[in-house]
């Protein structure tokens, strides 16, 4: 979005935009600063009530909510980029399949040639000599031509090889985070729209890390991203198969799950703080050892159509729930 400042506007708006980084912690990455000055300017009215709302239900307004507010609402390519990874794969594929199906019929009509060449009147030899002729002339200039196809299917074969490889790799920088491998806030956005589509039910599991900062604040930030990452590798181990696991915030994952009851849910919650309670971290400096990662549980059932972000918030509340209570996890309406 281009915007047409004067000077003095634009030092009055970067100030504002200064404030709002420092009062929600966020860094002055181009991305947060870009979806901040575009709030304070007030010139996206779709994006200036999610924030909004957010602000007046107290969520957490941090980079990974900034990130699809901005994919939601700023990027223009969003959608475009979206349809290309979703429709380009499947054009190759077809093209692929007409190629084959056009070099069966290259030598489906060879073989017919041949065929025809038997099936020549006999008593008329200087007449079945000169078709004869031709039809061997034809038939050695479409095997010719069969032998040109099969190069460029093959060079095309490869090209598709290449591109798919190119479009995964694409793909997967638009919905994973780098940092923890787990989906992208927007993907989870887009997955619920679709599953209610479908109308599935769904079920959200959040996973609090309790005691992130403590990490942080005390062996530094290179231990809050190997706890960061480690988390993620067991969130991945326990729903691989049953659910979709994404980074919801700086300190907390989000699991979406199709068609699974919430009690179910409870025990996929349970398996994930097992395994995170087996986790071990020693200092390699000092060979202390660190304490272990203290996580708290909250499920939560979408109802009447609840969109992503209001399923993710009653599954933190309960995951707040359950810390409050000094539970390891809580199910939101139970």
């Amino acid at each position: 979005m281009m915007f047409h400042d004067s000077m003095a506007v634009a030092q009055e708006k970067m100030t504002n935009v200064c404030l709002f980084l420092e009062r929600h912690a966020l860094p002055p990455s181009p991305l947060n600063y870009q979806v901040a000055y575009t709030y304070i300017s007030q010139s996206k009215q779709d994006l200036n009530k999610a924030i909004d709302e957010a602000i007046s239900q107290n969520a957490n307004i941090d980079s990974v909510l900034i990130e699809q507010l901005y994919f939601e609402f700023l990027n223009e390519g969003h959608t475009t980029q979206v349809s290309m990874i979703n429709n380009v794969n499947g054009v190759i594929d077809s093209l692929s399949r007409n190629a084959q199906s056009t070099e069966k019929q290259i030598v489906r009509f060879a073989g017919q040639v041949s065929e025809c060449m038997h099936s020549l009147d006999e008593n008329n030899v200087e007449q079945s000599r000169q078709a004869l002729d031709e039809l061997t002339g034809q038939t050695a200039t479409l095997l010719e031509q069969h032998k040109q196809f099969k190069l460029e299917l093959s060079r095309a074969k490869k090209l598709h090889e290449k591109t798919q490889k190119q479009l995964t790799q694409l793909r997967k920088q638009h919905i994973i985070d780098p940092q923890t491998g787990l989906y992208k806030r927007h993907y989870l956005t887009q997955q619920t729209q679709v599953w209610s589509t479908q109308e599935k039910s769904i079920c959200a599991i959040a996973i609090q890390i309790d005691n992130l900062d403590h990490f942080v604040d005390n062996y530094g930030d290179v231990i809050g991203e190997v706890i960061l990452s480690k988390v993620a590798k067991q969130v991945q181990k326990y729903v691989f198969q049953s659910g979709l696991p994404g980074r919801t915030a700086k300190d907390q994952f989000t699991v979406l799950l199709a068609d699974i009851d919430p009690e179910t849910a409870n025990v996929i919650a349970e398996k994930v703080r097992n395994g995170v309670e087996k986790l071990r971290f020693v200092s390699s400096k000092s060979g202390i050892k660190l304490p272990g990662i203290n996580l708290s549980l909250g499920i939560a059932q979408q109802i009447k159509n609840d969109n992503f972000n209001q399923l993710a918030k009653k599954a933190s509340q309960a995951a707040f729930k359950a810390r409050s209570l000094g539970q390891s996890s809580f199910t939101a309406g139970h």
